[in-house]
């Protein structure tokens, strides 16, 4: 059989849902994280996010892209308010929790109370980590980004603390995210496990294998 085509006509033409569940799932499995904040007085606030993305190890960087400001958007509110957010992995144990913290609760409900997760504090840090959560990373606000094309905003920040279970992280620091059980999104609601394949050497010219097409 062959491949279906859909041109960009095609894809302007679906219907909104539809646009927006392929659209969403065709860039592939995405990462599960919580971000939890707090506003100015202290009130909670978590939120699933699947758009966080690596930007650099020095300084160490991590982005996440928010959505247009149409509506209220706590996470941002507080993000900008008091510059520190966490960013905590999700794991199959949590997930549908997780993932009904994107409901849109009124501001003076905390998602971590409606989806019973437990906000978790460091000394002298403002922002809640996820209790529950097996990695679990602060984060300083560092630049906002604006995307004027559609509106979406890409957050920046600066890693400032990095709390995860001990067994997680090799000798060489790698972080066993198969250990954790780290879990990853497709589209806006399939969640998925995800098994170890293999880990390669860093690809030098010298040590690359000699490949053959197919496959």
């Amino acid at each position: 059989m062959g491949m279906r085509y859909l041109s960009s006509g095609d894809i302007k033409d679906l219907g909104r849902i539809e646009r927006l569940t392929l659209i969403n799932s065709i860039t592939g499995y995405k990462p599960a994280n919580l971000v939890g904040t707090a506003d100015a007085s202290g009130n909670t606030n978590v939120a699933i996010i699947s758009s966080v993305v690596h930007l650099g190890s020095d300084p160490a960087l991590i982005g996440f892209f928010m959505r247009p400001l149409v509506t209220d958007r706590h996470t941002m509110e507080n993000v900008l308010s008091t510059g520190s957010y966490t960013i905590n992995h999700v794991h199959e144990g949590i997930a549908e929790k997780a993932h009904f913290t994107s409901a849109d609760f009124p501001r003076d409900e905390s998602e971590f109370d409606k989806c019973a997760l437990t906000p978790f504090y460091l000394d002298g840090f403002h922002a809640p980590f996820v209790e529950e959560s097996k990695v679990r990373i602060g984060m300083e606000l560092a630049e906002c980004i604006d995307i004027p094309l559609n509106g979406t905003i890409l957050v920046i920040g600066t890693v400032k603390h990095i709390l995860m279970e001990p067994t997680l992280l090799d000798e060489d620091f790698h972080l066993n995210l198969h250990e954790a059980g780290t879990i990853c999104i497709s589209g806006l609601d399939t969640y998925h496990t995800v098994g170890f394949h293999a880990r390669y050497p860093y690809a030098r010219p010298g040590n690359a294998p000699v490949f053959k097409k197919g496959g």
